[in-house]
């Protein structure tokens, strides 16, 4: 059969939705998509899917049946709107937010679907924002410090609360009973590709960035007894499947994936992927120097390199992490559109709410009119894009945001502008902090919702000094998705030429204008001594925050 008649199925499950496109295999035309919300949403304040008690602070859960109920709702809508049928579908490939852990029984029932656990937080997903492992992240970097641990220079020499060890390590700490009722404990992607064909095995890229997998090992059942002596066997007993390379097949529908798709029992599933990393390919930015900026709630930023470099700092260095053949470097923030939603639905005065609406416009696209008519330095502020903590390179989840400058003259627009700014800004040290060490950085190629703000991508440009490219697909991860999948289903014989036969990109959408460039230095200046005043050793921020933690514990027990 012809790839002008072969379908790929992208599934992208994000943090709030999943998304299903059809892919036509030849050229990575998009035939049809549907979005759905996941039911009961991020739980991060009450536990709605079970009793209702109020969540301790940092916590983020998921629900897995929902992602379910998801993929059964798009994978159907998407081939109706494409006007394909089933039977012309070879393959499917999947991306999850990365390190959204949860434990399940020996056949993959997630404990929260259990009577005895249906109550406890610990016992659902803990979303890859799942910050209630900080104190478990900690231990960990300083025990790997004490012993001198080679696989810690992978990861920057820091390690955030967001991985999996520190969210296994916590609910074996705070919740012993899930922890030891756990047959497997298991990242989202790799339970998802487990559910559709029966096969549990671990994808390589998300095994080495977020299970800690490198160069063939995880880290000694010595070392993880030193951190607690019941932990040591936590990779040999909960975690002993299979590594399989980025683009590997999984194996094939089984009657429980054929029932939730509506797909035939040949169709082909491919080892699951970072819904950031899965990008890269989407957008052809397969080769060293091109970073891939994944632009969203938050953001991630992914390079490769022919050889290994020691960054600290970063996330996460993979050899292949994503593509064969090159090492994998990941950066990242905790918040950029987040941070946007956060100000329009805490800090924008009603009067913008209306002007909005009786232009029609939505009120991030006002103020960013507003914001653009500006010179830069006019608002007089400078602020630090913390609102969810520093992934990179402080990875801090205790750092919070600040807004400098401010008078009784401030207007909304002038907050809104530099936050916009703060969040370049924060781009801005995570690449440079890729340079200094030795990682080429040639291109920003964009993707993600926030690339439809031109403003933004101009902002990002003339700050970072790089001509940045953009995303031709508005799903580009589902798109990066079905390319692995075209691999996996021996369509093409490597991601690459996968790549360069699906994946699009308009090259040097926005190019740096150098004046604006240079006025942006003299405020980056201002954005360093801040980022370093209070991300390095100043308690104001850990103190504030241990603060709001025991005032929210007590009003939690009340």
């Amino acid at each position: 059969m012809s790839k002008d008649a072969q379908y790929i199925v992208g599934l992208d499950l994000g943090t709030l939705s999943g998304r299903a496109v059809i892919i036509r295999a030849a050229d990575g035309e998009e035939m049809g998509s549907a979005v759905m919300d996941y039911p009961h949403a991020v739980m991060d304040h009450v536990l709605t899917a079970g009793d209702g008690q109020k969540l301790p602070p940092d916590f983020a859960l998921e629900v897995p049946a929902d992602y379910l109920e998801v993929i059964s709702t798009i994978i159907p809508q998407a081939l109706a709107e494409a006007g394909v049928a089933a039977e012309d579908v070879v393959a499917l490939g999947i991306d999850v937010t990365s390190a959204s852990v949860l434990f399940t029984d020996a056949d993959g029932t997630p404990l929260c679907e259990f009577d005895e656990f249906k109550n406890n937080p610990h016992a659902y997903i803990k979303l890859w924002k799942h910050h209630g492992a900080e104190e478990q992240a900690r231990r960990i970097v300083e025990l790997a410090r004490e012993r001198n641990e080679p696989w810690l220079a992978r990861y920057g020499g820091e390690l955030s609360s967001e991985m999996l060890l520190p969210k296994a390590l916590e609910t074996l700490e705070k919740a012993p009973e899930v922890y030891h009722r756990a047959d497997h404990i298991v990242n989202a992607l790799d339970w998802l590709t487990w559910m559709l064909t029966g096969n549990l095995s671990y994808a390589a890229g998300d095994s080495g960035y977020k299970r800690m997998y490198q160069d063939g090992n995880y880290p000694s059942p010595e070392f993880l007894a030193a951190l607690n002596p019941e932990f040591a066997d936590v990779f040999t007993q909960k975690m002993p499947a299979p590594v399989l390379p980025l683009g590997e097949k999984v194996g094939t529908l089984n009657q429980r994936g054929q029932e939730l798709t509506g797909l035939g029992p040949d169709v082909v599933v491919a080892s699951g992927n970072i819904d950031a990393h899965v990008t890269a390919p989407a957008v052809q930015a397969v080769e060293s120097g091109q970073l891939t900026a994944i632009l969203g709630t938050s953001a991630c930023y992914v390079v490769s390199d022919p050889e290994f470099k020691q960054v600290p700092g970063v996330f996460g260095i993979v050899d292949g992490g994503i593509v064969d053949g090159l090492w994998g470097f990941e950066g990242g923030q905790t918040a950029v559109g987040d941070i946007y939603a956060w100000f329009v639905n805490n800090c924008v005065p009603p009067a913008y709410h209306e002007e909005a609406r009786e232009r029609g416009l939505s009120i991030h696209d006002l103020l960013t009119e507003k914001a653009a008519s500006q010179e830069v330095g006019e608002h007089g502020l400078i602020g630090l894009d913390w609102h969810n903590g520093n992934r990179s390179i402080l990875v801090d989840a205790d750092l919070s945001g600040i807004l400098i400058g401010q008078s009784l003259a401030t207007k909304a627009e002038d907050q809104y502008r530099a936050i916009m700014e703060s969040t370049a800004f924060g781009a801005r040290v995570i690449i440079e902090n890729f340079v200094e060490h030795g990682v080429e950085i040639t291109e920003f190629v964009a993707a993600g919702g926030l690339t439809k703000n031109a403003f933004l991508m101009q902002l990002i440009s003339d700050i970072t000094r790089l001509p940045v490219s953009t995303a031709v697909s508005t799903q580009a991860p589902a798109l990066g998705s079905a390319i692995f999948a075209a691999r996996a289903a021996g369509l093409y014989d490597t991601v690459v030429e996968a790549a360069q036969a699906m994946g699009k990109r308009v090259k040097n959408a926005y190019t740096p204008n150098e004046e604006r460039a240079k006025q942006y230095d003299e405020l980056y200046a201002h954005y360093k001594y801040l980022h370093d005043l209070f991300g390095r050793g100043n308690e104001v921020m850990h103190d504030l925050k241990r603060i709001r933690r025991e005032a929210k514990a007590r009003a939690h027990r009340e």
